[in-house]
């Protein structure tokens, strides 16, 4: 069985977890279904904009996380514990996790590559700046850098300063500027 293609492997392991009774049949496509449409950074940017729109949701967001992301029908595996943070003119965050990769996956989608990087990992809790830099993202030597670090209990996302000049965009075209990296803090808008 070890030689058998990969798609015959995880068929035979599929049908076997169902045999057993740990999952039903249509679950491999629910699953698949939810990363496909549901799980991404365009998720966490309804979030965001949101909270750059509502000043009564960013206050709930802030304090709970979970419970004002769920308002917006946003939740799953990865997400059952949130935590938001906000950047503003003095507070840069920026999001790690130490251990391994765990990550806010209802509001951003899988992680990417460079998250999982033990470079990354490692480095950006001893010299943020610097890894900040090398990754584009310049952030004055007066604005102080806090890094979070994620766990199988406890998922961050940060809210990134709104850009200025955009007093006058819709939810909807705010949603369309905030990207994955500025809700990891890796990148600024």
């Amino acid at each position: 069985m070890s030689d058998a293609p990969i798609e015959q492997r995880v068929a035979a392991l599929q049908d076997a977890l169902i045999e057993k009774g740990h999952f039903h049949a249509d679950y491999v496509g629910e699953v698949n279904d939810w990363f496909e449409h549901e799980a991404s950074p365009m998720s966490g940017a309804k979030v965001v904009a949101r909270a750059w729109t509502d000043p009564a949701y960013r206050e709930r967001l802030l304090a709970d996380g979970t419970a004002a992301i769920a308002e917006l029908g946003i939740s799953g595996p990865e997400g059952a514990h949130m935590v938001v943070v906000e950047n503003t003119p003095k507070v840069h965050n920026v999001i790690v996790c130490t251990l391994c990769s765990c990550y806010p996956w209802p509001v951003l989608g899988p992680p990417p590559n460079w998250y999982k990087d033990a470079a990354y990992r490692s480095r950006v809790v001893r010299e943020p700046r610097a890894v900040l830099e090398e990754m584009g993202c310049t952030v004055p030597d007066s604005v102080d850098i806090r890094v979070w670090d994620s766990s199988a209990e406890v998922r961050y996302l940060v809210v990134p300063e709104r850009p200025a000049g955009t007093e006058d965009l819709s939810e909807e075209e705010l949603t369309g500027l905030v990207t994955r990296d500025s809700m990891v803090g890796v990148a600024r808008l």
